[in-house]
């Protein structure tokens, strides 16, 4: 029998015990107004951190998306800071009421981790894929495809948190990481990629795809 767990991330956690225990002040010395707004935090506190789970489809040739949010970029480039090589770059932005905690796009072994201190701007401008603070994940799958995921901060969003590790061995539509209040999340995918997704189309973390290799 698996184990019950709370569909909140854990990272959440702090905010929510520090927002009741205001509430819970306030309410002791009278302070009405202060007790209810303090509940209400309490409530979306709890709705930004909730992890619900996902249906993964684990086909092998399969590119799922790693973030809840929209698709706001799809173009070819050239690569030079993750792959060093022409990519198929996928963008999807985050706002305050997405889910945050990001999953594994597809099964492979994290090679490297990148995290580069930066800027915030507002995560959906051109610059901030330049200048913004963001941690990437470069991962090798079975097939000795690399492919890298990059979360990025933004103008809300001041904390980047990842919980995979180099060596770590990740499964498709496993949780790796989160950003708190807003961001985005990037993928760099090799040409042999073919993208299905479409910009302003709204993704789900471990569950939509957004790519598959072409045969």
């Amino acid at each position: 029998m698996k184990t019950p767990s709370i569909p909140v991330a854990k990272e959440g956690y702090p905010f929510i015990f520090l927002s009741v225990a205001s509430s819970l002040i306030s309410a002791l010395l009278n302070y009405d107004i202060a007790a209810l707004t303090c509940l209400a935090l309490t409530a979306f506190i709890t709705y930004f951190f909730r992890d619900p789970s996902r249906i993964t489809p684990h086909e092998s040739d399969l590119m799922i998306s790693p973030a809840d949010g929209k698709v706001i970029l799809v173009e070819d480039i050239h690569d030079d800071r993750f792959l060093n090589q022409h990519v198929r770059k996928i963008s999807i932005f985050m706002n305050i009421f997405n889910v945050h905690v990001n999953r594994t796009p597809l099964t492979g072994t994290v090679e490297t981790i990148q995290l580069k201190p930066g800027r915030f701007y507002s995560a959906d401008k051109n610059k901030a894929a330049l200048h913004n603070e963001y941690c990437a994940l470069i991962v090798k799958t079975e097939k000795n495809v690399r492919y890298g995921v990059v979360q990025m901060a933004g103008l809300i969003a001041r904390r980047i948190v990842c919980w995979a590790e180099k060596g770590d061995s990740l499964k498709t539509g496993q949780r790796f990481g989160l950003i708190r209040f807003g961001s985005r999340v990037d993928l760099y995918l090799p040409l042999n990629f073919e993208v299905e997704a479409k910009v302003g189309q709204k993704v789900k973390a471990g569950e939509t795809i957004i790519a598959r290799i072409r045969n």
